[in-house]
């Protein structure tokens, strides 16, 4: 038995395999077991497809044992096996070309060193995590010479004959002092359940169980042999055959929730790519849905073996209350699977999901008998959707259709498509109002000439709603093959004009007022104005049409987003008829004008919702106007 050499720069190699390539050293067992699974894929279809095989007793299955005492782990398959010239290539040689360069490439960043290898399949080495020597023992399907490869992964390897009963491969690991600790059967299952409980041939392991005396003193052991995988993928699995019950079940497992989903989304894709993915939309969103930290909750696998439940770019960031499954056939992965590549295959699984999910969606949100459904479903994750609304351009024109809002013509949620089909035949524009409260905001002083006009307006009262709406700009409604445009406009804003006609005389009447608000509040506003849209209130405050509003004002200052920044100041909108106001049109008293107008403001600052600078002197003023 000869010393035989690696083909390549094999010491540097698994120096940064052994030693940086993977960030939990348990995957190994994974990737040994998922080595076993291919070898019986081989195997299960030559059977089938090749004649010279069809006559060899095959009951498919991988055995785990492991002895603490001599420190060894071994997996074993009856798969399609080895012979000598296998294992030269498969174990001898890690990268067959281009390793010189990729040595060259090699840079202090170990996890960019690791994405380098992608191509190399590797996966085998990661069992030097945990082991000082490697013993392969395998005989090749329809021969009868079996082969053992044994290597301590640093100089070589050494290949020489041995005996073995039947087909398969025996992989028997000289555990170091460390990788003991997979030398027991609780980590065993638990490492075989998180990452190979799906596939598709049994898994079995054999333990030593001690025996007790109805004393409670130990007798003795007795061996075992336990299936330890469920060798089940639910989605993997025709929708026929399955029941409610079922996915119910299987959502529980995944999720470790209580109650049931509010609803799944199953799917198979076969062709040129083939996947298959399994969907749950819960009742409730996760408590972390707007953490920056969020746990991701969508599983990804290749072969029914687990990679990742870690990856935030299987879903877009929008999607993050989605629970669920993906597995492909052919996606491929860096040597780690731990690190997935950005490719072609992946981007479209999840672009091909992302509109699956839609569909679903907007089925949903349309059929009658699925309204308390829907209304569970808005309730929980409208706001993820508005984030849709910014984050996802490809996907906008779909969100626009699922977000709803409150408004101030009907009860509960409402569409844009539904607000259409309301409108005045003279409304020109969608209207809205931002703010923080659902119940000040439809009381708004701002909404009043709308009222008046019979203009439905929609309440926006989330602070995200702040950001998302302005960048929307249009919302195009089609009804058969015609289609009509509208823009949004915000009635926050100072260039709103609802077409009132302005009145000479009025605004003659108001100028002595506006120009005395002026002088007393100074650059406390940005302009003082005549409203066209005040009926009974006195005043209103507006934003600049180049200003952000005051509600996207105050979420920069708590963002702490306003150093360097102006400040931002109103437009006070005065209604000059007002009883509160025409008297300044006659008044020389200038403390009475002053407390008038920094009354007038503070109360319009108040109706939305900002926190006056100096409550203190508002009481003040106000008490000194009472007296009076």
């Amino acid at each position: 038995m000869a010393q035989r050499q690696f083909q390549t720069e094999v010491s540097q190699l698994l120096h940064l395999i052994i030693h940086s390539l993977y960030s939990n050293r348990e995957i190994f067992l994974r990737e040994l077991v998922s080595n076993a699974s291919d070898a019986l894929d081989k195997l299960k279809y030559l059977s089938v497809a090749d004649d010279a095989y069809k006559s060899i007793s095959f009951d498919p299955r991988i055995d785990l044992r492991f002895d603490k005492d001599k420190k060894t782990l071994t997996v074993e398959d009856n798969g399609i096996g080895m012979n000598e010239q296998d294992l030269v290539d498969s174990l001898g040689t890690i990268a067959r070309s281009g390793t010189k360069t990729f040595l060259e490439k090699l840079t202090a960043d170990a996890k960019k060193d690791s994405n380098l290898i992608g191509q190399f399949g590797v996966g085998f080495y990661s069992a030097f995590m945990a082991a000082r020597k490697i013993e392969v023992t395998s005989r090749k399907a329809g021969e009868d010479a079996a082969w053992k490869w044994t290597s301590d992964g640093k100089e070589g390897y050494e290949i020489e004959s041995a005996s073995r009963e039947s087909q398969g491969t025996t992989v028997e690991l000289h555990l170091t002092d460390e990788g003991t600790e997979f030398a027991n059967r609780w980590s065993i299952e638990d490492i075989v359940k998180r990452y190979s409980n799906h596939v598709a041939f049994p898994i079995y392991l054999t333990y030593d169980e001690k025996e007790y005396d109805d004393k409670g003193k130990e007798k003795g052991s007795v061996t075992k042999t336990d299936r330890i995988n469920s060798g089940t993928a639910i989605w993997r699995r025709a929708k026929t055959e399955l029941k409610d019950s079922d996915y119910t079940e299987f959502y529980k497992q995944l999720s470790h929730e209580t109650d049931e989903p509010l609803f799944h989304v199953h799917t198979k894709a076969e062709g040129t790519q083939e996947y298959a993915t399994l969907f749950f939309v819960p009742k409730k969103a996760p408590f972390d849905m707007f953490h920056a930290d969020y746990k991701p909750g969508v599983k990804l696998y290749v072969k029914r073996v687990f990679i990742t439940d870690d990856d935030k770019e299987l879903l877009p960031t929008w999607l993050r209350f989605v629970r669920g499954v993906i597995d492909s056939e052919d996606l491929p992965l860096n040597v780690s699977r731990e690190i997935l590549q950005q490719n072609k295959i992946l981007v479209n699984i999840k672009n091909a999901s992302v509109k699956k999910l839609l569909g679903e969606f907007k089925s949903i949100s349309e059929t009658e008998s699925e309204k308390e459904k829907w209304d569970q479903f808005v309730e929980q994750f409208n706001r993820p959707l508005k984030e849709g609304l910014y984050s996802d351009w490809a996907n906008r024109d779909a969100l626009l259709e699922l977000v709803r809002f409150r408004s101030t013509a009907v009860e509960g949620w409402t569409s844009l498509s539904d607000y259409c089909a309301r409108m005045k035949a003279d409304q020109k524009y969608i209207y809205y109002i931002t703010g923080g409260d659902e119940n000040t905001l439809k009381a708004s002083p701002l909404l009043e000439a709308y009222k008046a006009k019979g203009f439905e307006v929609l309440v926006m009262n989330q602070e995200i709603d702040e950001i998302v709406v302005p960048q929307i700009g249009r919302y195009k409604k089609t009804a058969g093959d015609t289609s009509k445009e509208w823009e949004i406009k915000s009635v926050n804003r100072s260039d709103e004009d609802l077409g009132e006609k302005s009145d000479k005389k009025t605004e003659d009447d108001a100028k002595p007022i506006i120009e005395k608000i002026k002088k007393a509040l100074g650059e406390r506003v940005k302009d003082v104005k005549l409203s066209r849209r005040l009926h009974d209130s006195p005043c209103c405050i507006v934003a600049d049409e180049n200003d952000p509003s005051m509600q996207m004002a105050q979420m920069l200052k708590a963002m702490g987003q306003t150093e360097g920044m102006p400040e931002i100041k109103p437009i006070l909108e005065i209604n000059g008829e007002h009883p509160l106001v025409s008297p300044l049109k006659t008044s020389d008293d200038e403390a009475y004008i002053n407390d008038i107008a920094f009354v007038l403001l503070d109360q319009a600052l108040l109706v939305e919702g900002v926190k006056l600078k100096e409550p203190a002197e508002f009481v003040k003023r106000l008490n000194r106007l009472l007296t009076k």
